[in-house]
């Protein structure tokens, strides 16, 4: 097989691709990972990378026999900021397996190139004689274009063919791929087949609207001054008839990311700056590749309400419960979460809404492998990443069933029917999420404020600490309790004991050496002194001195008191203690 395959590369002409790679040269020393966001990094840095991805695609197209997309963005990140990543045939992220390949394609030096494609495709087993087809997309980054020529021209050197979109969202590519993928019978894969197949479910299900609530439905949409306002305000005059949007941060002027977009937003609990809004306005934010969204508004007192994905994923699953029992139909729905779900939602969505929750890992790709499972799956990040999938029987099913039910059964497939269409399946998309929710808010009749008041969120914090090395702690239950080191889990249920409704759980970053800390109560007193408590656990666990806390900041329900002065208040007394203890030891 190695020979072969080594015979196979000389025929496509090993010399032209060691004198590309010359080009698309790798820095000295430059090592970084695959993860599930794939490459990021400033964007100077990218060029080999993106080459040698072009590469990898070819060589995951022939051995999938399928189109590969791949996708040049860094999302939420600022604008000097990039990344690739490789979208697989049913536009779902990149398989584990070639995760790696790819962190060792990028990291290989010039001279053992050779040797790692020829490693991979014995692997993987590729035909090598095997047609390939990547399809390209582009953010509106500075550097995307460009780097995106270092994509193609890693494909044409291995013999692929490739169909360049431009420029696009993160989600519309993985909707091109999905489409291409399955003959057609997923959508068209042309933006204006995506544009076509959204709106028209859209308009279809505000059409069904009764006028008891906004009789013309207007957003604010807060575009990041990224992708999302470019494709938006091209989309917009499809769906204009049952909603109204107002762009704002469309990159006319300021930065990708900056001061704006879903990340901040939920991250500094305010609205993005360029925005005015006035009381119980609905607004929404994307980020900068258009594949998260969050809601907010400011109440009559001009208090900020953060709607996160959380809300969006219990919205969503209790309108298709709604449908679903108004059919007759009795289907296998499932909400998957994170750790990072706040406890007041699972509570809802199990014991008001009766709909099952399951808890994943943290990342997409495992949020979406779950959903998989279900004949509906719903899964949103916190974040406001996010998607609901359908089983191919339950599509059929209900399509059988919005043409022969009668009456009010007809009706609900028929809605069911539609919100299945409007829904991007490959991957969590904003504006697909944001037809959705404005679909239903419109079914529904609900105000933004009526929505938020469906439950209230627990109190809660979020904080990093640096450690030397991250992979000390070690975790299980989808990361919602620590292994190692030993005592850790043991202080965290001891201090969780001692609050109403409360949880913690740390966990390492998969990109630093930070531990993550999350923590919630039933106020905002006890959660920060909880927060600031398993922070020094973490603290006693690594060893005196090994942590710093930073606080991501986080608005509470109760008011009472500020976190950074309880986390001060905290390390007061735990340096006294320590002083103490030091004094009695001496």
């Amino acid at each position: 097989m190695p020979e072969t395959i080594f015979l196979n590369f000389v025929d496509m002409d090993l010399g032209a691709i060691t004198k590309y790679s010359a080009l698309h040269a790798k820095p000295n020393g430059l090592i970084l990972q695959y993860g599930t966001a794939g490459f990021r990094t400033k964007a100077e840095h990218l060029d080999h990378v993106m080459f040698r991805m072009g590469l990898l695609a070819v060589l995951r197209s022939k051995q999938t026999k399928s189109t590969i997309g791949v996708m040049v963005t860094a999302s939420h990140n600022p604008e000097e900021d990039n990344g690739v990543k490789l979208v697989d045939p049913l536009g779902e992220m990149l398989a584990p397996s070639w995760e790696e390949h790819a962190t060792c394609l990028a990291n290989a030096e010039e001279q053992d190139m050779q040797r790692v494609l020829i490693d991979i495709s014995e692997k993987e087993a590729v035909n090598l004689q095997q047609d390939a087809f990547v399809v390209i997309g582009r953010d509106t980054r500075p550097s995307s274009e460009k780097l995106s020529q270092s994509v193609i021209d890693g494909v044409t050197v291995l013999g692929g063919q490739f169909h360049d979109y431009g420029l696009l969202t993160t989600p519309q590519l993985h909707y091109m791929v999905y489409c291409r993928n399955t003959g057609g019978r997923y959508g068209k894969a042309t933006i204006e087949g995506y544009y076509q197949k959204l709106s028209k479910a859209f308009v279809e299900l505000t059409k069904q609207a009764s006028c008891s609530g906004d009789e013309y439905r207007s957003l604010k949409v807060d575009c990041a001054n990224g992708i999302g306002a470019l494709k938006l305000r091209e989309m917009e005059h499809y769906f204009s008839q049952g909603l109204s949007v107002q762009l704002f941060n469309d990159g006319s002027k300021g930065k990708l990311n900056h001061l704006c977009g879903a990340d901040f937003v939920k991250s500094h609990q305010k609205p993005p700056q360029g925005m005015e809004i006035k009381s119980n306005e609905r607004c929404c934010s994307f980020d900068g590749d258009a594949d998260r969204i969050v809601y907010y508004y400011h109440d009559a007192d001009g208090h900020f309400h953060l709607i996160d994905g959380d809300k969006i994923a219990t919205l969503i699953s209790s309108f298709l419960k709604e449908l679903l029992v108004e059919i007759g139909e009795s289907l296998n729905i499932g909400v998957v979460q994170t750790a990072y779900a706040n406890g007041s939602s699972t509570r809802y969505l199990e014991e008001v809404m009766k709909v099952p929750v399951y808890c994943t890992k943290t990342g997409v790709k495992h949020l979406h492998h779950k959903a998989q499972e279900f004949d509906i799956g719903v899964y949103f990040e916190a974040n406001g990443h996010g998607t609901a999938l359908f089983s191919t029987a339950v599509e059929m099913k209900i399509k059988q069933s919005a043409e022969q039910l009668e009456d009010k059964k007809r009706k609900a497939a028929k809605m069911l029917e539609n919100i299945i269409d409007l829904f991007n399946q490959a991957a969590g998309d904003a504006i697909s999420d944001m037809l959705v929710i404005e679909a239903i808010l419109a079914l529904k009749g609900l105000t933004v404020q009526q929505w938020d008041a469906l439950y209230t969120d627990l109190p809660n914090r979020q904080l990093k600490v640096q450690v030397a090395d991250r992979r000390v702690i070690s975790t299980t239950n989808a990361e919602r309790q620590a292994v190692t080191p030993p005592g850790l889990q043991e202080a965290i249920n001891d201090l969780v004991k001692k609050y109403k409704l409360s949880r913690a759980f740390v966990r390492p970053s998969g990109t630093e050496d930070v531990v993550r800390v999350y923590a919630e109560a039933d106020s905002q007193f006890k959660i920060g002194y909880k927060a600031a408590e398993t922070t020094h656990n973490i603290n006693n666990a690594f060893g005196p001195g090994t942590a710093d806390e930073h606080t991501v900041p986080k608005q509470c329900c109760d008011g009472s008191r500020s976190f950074a002065k309880e986390t001060r208040a905290f390390r007061m007394r735990s340096a006294v203690a320590s002083h103490r203890k030091l004094i009695m030891i001496n």
